[in-house]
């Protein structure tokens, strides 16, 4: 009896093995089919031997059309910026950008002398491989000519399905040089970049710490190329280095300063990434004294589609901390929103709201101007303002998201946040003054009006959502889809 048991003994064992080598392997296909191997290098930055002594400078692009105060912000522009990014590229150039159209012969006649500063640009992208610089390129654009141009010159493109993933779009604009220079805000790789829109955004050098957090949002994009779920699984090597509650400490421009990466939708914020919308949160509510917003788009609503039916809903994040920080903070509050034919009819009914705030109380401030430059020309609008941030008397947020609902709940997006951590008095002049100047020449412009054309409003109230969708462009069209979840 013994001797028959003794077999039954070694076969369980021998069965419990092999089922938790079975489990072993499973587990470690798990991790390495949901994570690049690529993701892993980071070519031996730590956060124990990067630099945080950096230098951080405003890039603009002001549409020649525009007649703007001469206040100067100390701004480089656009296709300088870019330019003398790659010229400090000696190894590699990692670039996220929703829209590869720099080389567009259409609008050639119109726009020749822009189109040869986007040309030029792409020229220089496509040499890299020639001066030894690897080129990685992450994107949800199929179809452009241009990415499949770079990789016939050994660039590295890789796709990223939002429509699987979140049934939203890619907002994300930054670059990546090195792993010590970056750029985010919101100019992406579009010839309008460098011609009829108004971008902003912040170039950092010789930063390599927050190059090497940014890098980790990079190779999460990298590891989604072609994948329509979001793996449970990642490496470590895409969780976040630093956040709101523990930001990186740094030297900017001499001044003692700390900055963190955010994104969006809240799918994309693996371990300890802080999501866009807390980051915005964490700027308003800190500010003492002022807040300026500049945005494209302002509409605190999302729109869920259940069974064929949508429901519209208030989104309370952004808006709700605006509100407190006028009415129980006493903070100055200034609004400043684009003015364009995609313009969404309750915007007005939501700044009206805004302005109510104030009609019965002292000590209170808060003002809406609508930024609307000159009259399209050929479906174009000359002068549009792109831009995408806030800034207040001690931090500033940049990013590549409208203030809308959906895009961050939706559309994947990336901030930064910068906080100067000396008072006013004791430092000199930073990027957030640079930035202040920006938005107060914008803000005393003529083209910032308080009040709109009554004929004009009256036009957007009428224009029902079935003719904003079809009128839509490819980049704006996931802003008005419906949420996942928030």
């Amino acid at each position: 009896m013994a001797e028959t048991q003794e077999p039954v003994k070694t076969q369980q064992k021998c069965i419990a093995m092999f089922a938790l080598i079975c489990c072993s392997t499973v587990l470690l296909a798990l991790i390495f089919s949901s994570v690049d191997v690529w993701g892993d290098n980071e070519d031996g930055i730590t956060e124990d031997n990067c630099s945080r002594d950096c230098r951080a400078v405003l890039v603009e692009n002001i549409p020649h059309e525009l007649t703007l105060p001469d206040e100067g912000s100390g701004y480089i522009p656009l296709s300088v910026a870019f330019l003398t990014l790659l010229d400090q590229a000696k190894y590699s150039v990692e670039v996220v950008s929703p829209v590869w159209d720099l080389n567009c012969w259409e609008a050639w006649e119109t726009w020749a002398t822009a189109i040869k500063q986007s040309q030029l640009l792409f020229q220089r992208l496509l040499s890299l491989k020639s001066h030894g610089v690897k080129l990685k390129i992450a994107s949800s654009q199929t179809n452009s000519a241009e990415l499949k141009s770079l990789a016939d010159h050994d660039a590295e493109v890789r796709f990223v399905n939002m429509t699987a993933l979140t049934r939203g779009g890619l907002h994300s604009s930054f670059w990546i040089v090195d792993r010590s220079h970056i750029y985010i805000g919101s100019a992406d790789m579009n010839w309008k970049s460098f011609s009829q829109r108004k971008e902003l955004g912040v170039m950092v050098y010789n930063c390599s710490c927050l190059a090497l957090d940014l890098h980790r949002v990079f190779s999460f994009y990298w590891q989604l190329h072609d994948k329509d779920y979001i793996p449970s699984i990642w490496s470590k090597r895409v969780t976040a280095l630093y956040g709101k509650f523990n930001a990186l400490e740094l030297q900017l421009n001499t001044t003692q300063a700390t900055a963190y990466v955010s994104t969006s939708p809240e799918l994309f914020c693996p371990k300890d990434r802080t999501r866009d919308v807390d980051a915005i949160h964490q700027v308003i509510q800190s500010a003492k004294t002022f807040v300026f917003i500049s945005v494209s788009d302002y509409l605190p609503l999302v729109t869920r589609t259940f069974r064929g039916t949508s429901i519209t809903r208030y989104w309370s994040v952004i808006d709700e901390v605006i509100r407190e920080a006028v009415v129980l903070r006493g903070v100055r509050v200034r609004l400043l929103i684009s003015l364009w034919k995609q313009t969404h009819p309750l915007t007005f009914n939501f700044v009206t709201s805004l302005k109510s705030l104030c009609m019965q109380l002292n000590n209170c401030s808060l003002e809406v101007k609508f930024f609307s430059p000159k009259e399209q020309n050929n479906d174009i609008q000359q002068g549009f303002n792109h831009n995408k941030y806030v800034v207040t008397d001690n931090a500033v947020y940049i990013g590549n998201h409208d203030w809308v609902g959906s895009d961050f709940a939706l559309n994947a997006g990336v901030g930064l946040v910068i906080k100067v951590q000396q008072s006013l008095k004791d430092r000199g002049v930073t990027i957030l003054e640079q930035i202040k100047a920006s938005f107060e020449r914008d803000w005393k412009s003529r083209y910032a009006k308080k009040q709109i054309i009554k004929e004009q409003e009256g036009k957007f109230r009428n224009l029902q959502q079935t003719e904003i969708n079809t009128h839509m462009d490819t980049e704006e069209e996931s802003k008005w889809q419906s949420p996942l979840s928030l």
